[in-house]
């Protein structure tokens, strides 16, 4: 048996989607254990675009078994969406291939208003999707949330919902003055889509620790990165959940009490979705190229993505607190030609050099210290040039740990695995 994990090692984005792809291919089992339809995986087969919100990159192979483990919060809307694009895609779904823990938190509609109204009318914007993402969390951590087993007894789905809409009712009512669906209607709509996926609800840890036994390759997958994760992410600008190497633990559960390879996915560059502090961003033209070559728009949101220089010290950060065993340097190929390269190897912070993003440190008063490069002009067509073999030994350096994946372009065929996984 081998055990990886792929986690998001900046603020999301790096190109998670294609790389879980292509590793599902020799795995027996793909995990998703955190998050929500808050992330977005974007991959491209052929002339097809498929992007992937709740269900596994592991659904794209026959052979292998999708599994949403009870750490994430699942929106049954989003997924009747999501399960008819994949179907009209061509890719069976049947309750051998995709597993659904029931005992993963669900996304209400009282859950997304709640969200949606926070942001627009809230004295902090944080940057959320909208989703209900968060406030799904808040039930779950304050014992009022329901469950997506829940959804098969209608019964007890409306005893659970009015418990839910006693604290809630009086902020849709008082504070934001919105309209909100009655908890009969709330509890119809939720029921209906129960049944649609009561084929794929079943004790997903059960199924792991079988599938450790039996000496499966199992996959985790991680969305959003670990800077967005609640405990060691930038926060408040982070999403709900463990997006690290313990949400694993917690969201989906490891029998053998470990995994053998964690990979983090590192974007060239740095990008970021929504608010809060990023100290390599950049305001000019250069920015802008970057955003527009590397078509840096939400899967999720459409959202552009601010973007700047690779950031070293978050990235030394992000490997400590994750355990990162090796890293995949993506879009490389976003920056081949550009006429200037920078990276950023250290911070100046109250009058000290520091060069490791330890929490507790504002973001939002460092000053970046930036190093040039030899920009390099690369076709990826042949031999690695001089100057990115020096760009991506410069990061080994700095983070002691390879990079094993190189990625350059979005078709399934644009990589470059230094490495041999399983």
């Amino acid at each position: 048996m081998k055990s990886l994990a792929i986690i998001g090692s900046q603020w999301g984005d790096e190109g998670k989607g294609k790389i879980t792809d292509l590793l599902s291919q020799k795995c027996d089992v793909v995990v998703r254990y955190q998050g929500g339809n808050n992330a977005g995986h974007t991959i491209i087969v052929g002339e097809k675009k498929i992007v992937l919100h709740l269900i596994p990159s592991g659904i794209l192979h026959d052979h292998c078994v999708s599994v949403v483990g009870h750490g994430v919060v699942f929106d049954p809307e989003a997924f009747k969406v999501e399960l008819e694009n994949v179907i009209q895609n061509g890719i069976e779904v049947n309750s051998k291939k995709l597993k659904i823990s029931g005992n993963a938190s669900v996304i209400t509609m009282y859950n997304k208003i709640i969200d949606a109204q926070r942001e627009s009318k809230g004295p902090v914007k944080i940057g959320t999707t909208g989703k209900g993402i968060g406030p799904a969390y808040e039930d779950k951590i304050s014992r009022k949330g329901i469950k997506l087993k829940d959804l098969l007894d209608k019964d007890v789905l409306v005893q659970k919902l009015k418990a839910n809409l006693t604290e809630k009712e009086f902020l849709l009512k008082n504070l934001y003055q919105v309209e909100y669906p009655s908890v009969e209607e709330e509890a119809a709509r939720l029921f209906e889509l129960g049944q649609l996926i009561s084929p794929y609800i079943c004790d997903t840890f059960s199924f792991l620790d079988k599938s450790v036994k039996e000496n499966k390759n199992i996959l985790f997958e991680g969305a959003q990165g670990i800077l967005l994760d609640i405990d060691y992410g930038s926060y408040p600008f982070v999403t709900s959940s463990s997006t690290s190497y313990g949400g694993i633990f917690t969201g989906a559960g490891m029998p053998s009490g470990k995994v053998d390879e964690v990979l983090g996915i590192t974007k060239a560059y740095t990008t970021r979705v929504g608010e809060g502090p990023f100290p390599t961003e950049l305001f000019s033209e250069v920015g802008e190229f970057i955003q527009q070559k590397g078509g840096e728009f939400g899967a999720t949101t459409g959202r552009k993505r601010r973007c700047g220089w690779l950031d070293l010290p978050l990235l030394k950060y992000a490997v400590k607190c994750s355990s990162l065993t090796s890293i995949a340097l993506t879009k490389v190929d976003v920056l081949s030609g550009m006429d200037e390269l920078k990276v950023c190897k250290s911070y100046k912070y109250n009058g000290e050099e520091i060069d490791c993003a330890y929490p507790g440190i504002d973001l939002s008063k460092v000053e970046p210290v930036l190093t040039d490069l030899p920009p390099f002009e690369d076709d990826f067509k042949g031999e690695l040039s001089d100057n990115l073999n020096s760009y991506i030994e410069l990061i080994e350096k700095e983070l002691g740990i390879p990079v094993s994946i190189l990625a350059y372009g979005p078709e399934r065929s644009e990589i470059k695995f230094r490495k041999d996984f399983f």
